[in-house]
């Protein structure tokens, strides 16, 4: 199986085009989405690539669509310069000198993916690229250039202060359709569930073990240390230590029916210079109902049922 979104990816991931003249008049008939790096802005907000022997030109009105993005001003096209912008080929036709010209359309192309997307249902896996990070959430691309919103809350299971502690822009993640709302073609997005359940997590790591973790929340009766995206354990607070921190833990035990990791601090160590590659449990499909809990376990259930979320 793939992600959902397969044939409509995210600006920048995928894979080269074939623009000879043969396949953009092929991809005309067709409605195929292709995809090259815009190379320069005219005057008049003509986009321009070079598509190998063939000039490719896509008006302003072909550039955006406002009624997917909201975006009508002129910096949504100026600033697609430099960098990948999928298209469909409306024509190909000679210009007075007898070249070769393409013309393309992006709003076609988001057309085309916001009509598929939004016959999604909550749950459906989807390959995304990271594009923005605000204090409140991720901005993804989740296909031809559709933004939707990723909430800080529902990045992982572990709290962070900023979705920088786990992504970076232009990172090409994974996450889940959460809600759809079709009136204002909104789409909001949910990454924790991608990441596993308590058990799927706690399975990496046995006691005894001395792992490397990051303090998450200091407290008067202990510390939060993560030791993955969706597994915390508590340890002793020492006054030397802050959120963001990198340590050496040793794992004192793991007990599921209380989902509870009891750990000691050995040492701090030097921070990453980056967040660490993620883990995924799940990459594809589609998620019906996700329980983050370990079964018999004494606290509430953590949990997501995709079905009641489903418009």
């Amino acid at each position: 199986m793939m992600p959902e979104n397969k044939f409509f990816l995210p600006e920048g991931l995928r894979p080269p085009s074939d623009c000879s003249l043969s396949n953009l008049k092929a991809a005309a008939e067709h409605g195929e989405i292709l995809e090259a790096v815009a190379c320069r802005c005219g005057t008049d907000h003509t986009l321009f690539f070079s598509l190998g022997a063939v000039e490719g030109r896509m008006p302003r009105q072909e550039a955006v669509a406002p009624w997917i993005s909201g975006a009508s001003r002129d910096i949504s096209v100026l600033s697609r310069v430099g960098k990948s912008t999928c298209f469909t080929v409306k024509s190909v036709f000679s210009d007075a000198k007898g070249a070769p010209v393409a013309l393309l359309s992006r709003r076609e192309a988001q057309e085309k993916a916001m009509g598929f997307l939004e016959c999604l249902t909550p749950g459906a896996v989807l390959t995304c690229r990271v594009i923005r990070l605000e204090r409140f959430g991720a901005f993804l691309d989740i296909g031809c250039g559709i933004v939707a919103m990723l909430p800080i809350e529902h990045i992982s299971v572990s709290r962070i202060s900023h979705p920088k502690e786990r992504f970076r822009e232009g990172q090409k993640i994974l996450a889940a359709v959460y809600a759809i709302d079709r009136e204002h073609r909104r789409i909001s997005m949910t990454h924790r569930e991608l990441l596993g359940t308590w058990m799927e997590n706690a399975s990496r790591f046995a006691p005894g073990e001395t792992v490397r973790g990051i303090v998450r929340s200091v407290k008067e009766y202990g510390s939060f240390i993560e030791l993955t995206p969706n597994l915390s354990g508590l340890t002793d607070t020492r006054e030397d230590l802050a959120p963001g921190d990198a340590v050496s833990v040793y794992i004192k035990s793991i007990r599921p029916e209380r989902m509870k990791v009891k750990l000691q601090i050995i040492e701090k160590l030097p921070p990453l210079s980056e967040p660490d590659p993620i883990h995924y449990q799940v990459t594809d499909g589609i998620l019906s109902h996700w329980v983050y809990s370990p079964p018999g376990c004494e606290k509430s259930a953590i949990e997501t049922d995709f079905t009641a979320l489903s418009p």
